[in-house]
């Protein structure tokens, strides 16, 4: 199944990513962390304003860690952004 975004929408999945300590301490996910997230665009929405922020698929990006609709399809988890939840383009 394929997942297109309406509007000023984005559709992302987040990477994961292993907190280490500077002792070597691995940081399980149930640690709560206040720091944003990163994923990779799968794909963006027709709308005016997302086109304007020129992402295309494949570009990772930077997304407050609460932002945004979580969806599972095929049993992988993908997020559903608006626009103004992106906050940057990692290059």
């Amino acid at each position: 199944m394929n997942l297109k975004p309406l509007g000023d929408r984005v559709i992302v999945k987040p990477l994961e990513e292993e907190e280490v300590t500077a002792s070597g301490i691995v940081l399980p996910d149930t640690v709560e962390k206040e720091k944003k997230e990163q994923g990779e665009v799968v794909s963006v929405g027709t709308g005016e304003k997302v086109s304007k922020l020129g992402l295309k698929a494949g570009d990772k990006v930077l997304f407050g860690k609460y932002s945004g609709e979580d969806v599972t399809v095929d049993d992988v988890e993908y997020k559903v952004l608006k626009d103004e939840d992106v906050l940057a383009v990692i290059e």
